[in-house]
């Protein structure tokens, strides 16, 4: 019959792992499963494993749109911390850098950054500004890291 989905209920767990191997081979791959202990104190355990399968056979191709101002972050950006940006900068140019100055850079090329939660109170507050020789060592940081 060779159903996309089959909800497999098993009373022992020997049964089970024989006939998983079983539908693997079939192409079916285990979603979920379940155990119930429907006779306490005893070591008999009911099991239920939900198993998919896709009709490769049927499905000739799949059409996916992606906009990319619906992602927020690139694959290298969640990856790359900023230590790691602070140490290439330390390594390569002999400066030390803030966090600061790093989101600075960052949002001057477009790197969307989090909100900040400990912004100032005050409304006249005054933020260093990161130097040109800071900058452009964070700058060469964000295109090793192909971020820029």
């Amino acid at each position: 019959m060779g159903p996309s989905r089959v909800v497999y209920i098993s009373c022992g767990p020997e049964s089970l792992a024989r006939d998983l191997k079983y539908f693997k081979k079939l192409g079916y791959q285990a979603k979920g499963a379940w155990m119930y202990d429907l006779f306490p104190q005893t070591e008999h355990v009911e099991s239920i494993v939900l198993l998919s399968k896709l009709k490769s056979n049927k499905l000739k191709h799949i059409n996916v749109e992606l906009e990319m101002d619906e992602f927020d972050l690139t694959a290298v950006e969640s990856k790359v911390t900023y230590e790691e940006i602070k140490d290439y900068v330390l390594k390569h140019s002999g400066l030390k850098v803030s966090n600061l100055y790093i989101a600075q850079i960052k949002q001057k090329y477009g790197i969307i950054e989090r909100a900040n939660c400990n912004l100032p109170k005050s409304e006249n507050f005054k933020q260093s500004k990161c130097p040109p020789e800071k900058e452009a060592a964070i700058r060469e940081a964000l295109e090793y890291f192909k971020m820029i």
